[in-house]
């Protein structure tokens, strides 16, 4: 991948609203794979019944599909994920999620994501869609 646009994935990542918001750091990404981490915080990002939300989840699921999707310098955008939940982490774990290009057409790609706690406990997985519009990325 080239280095300019790792570059630009990592700065956009640093400056986007939402990561900054759940601490959302960007670990590694090479061509078509991503890996993000978090921390779970409870007083955050738990649901009405104390254990973590699934929006949280999801959230740090589509940061690595996003990062994943973008690394051939273009816009691509989600036309469907699908998340199989497994289990709930545990407060103040690290949570990693690994997104991994399967296909690429002209217009779309296929990712499969697997979210993991800092013990290497599964929480989740993930199929996801992309939409790719052939546009360069507007941050490079």
């Amino acid at each position: 991948m080239e280095e300019r646009v790792r570059a630009a994935i990592r700065e956009a990542v640093n400056r986007e609203p939402f990561a900054r918001q759940f601490g959302i750091e960007l670990a590694f990404l090479d061509d078509g794979r991503s890996r993000v981490e978090m921390v779970y915080d409870p007083a955050r990002q738990d649901n009405i019944y104390g254990r973590a939300h699934g929006g949280a989840l999801f959230g740090l699921i589509d940061e690595a599909f996003e990062t994943a999707a973008q690394t051939d310098g273009t816009i691509a955008v989600a036309m469907n994920v699908n998340v199989t939940y497994i289990a709930s982490p545990e407060p103040g774990s690290r949570l990693a999620a690994e997104a991994r290009e399967v296909s690429r057409t002209k217009r779309t790609a296929t990712y499969e994501i697997r979210l993991a706690d800092d013990r290497g406990r599964l929480l989740a997985v993930c199929q996801a869609l992309a939409f790719r519009t052939g546009k360069p990325i507007p941050f490079l």
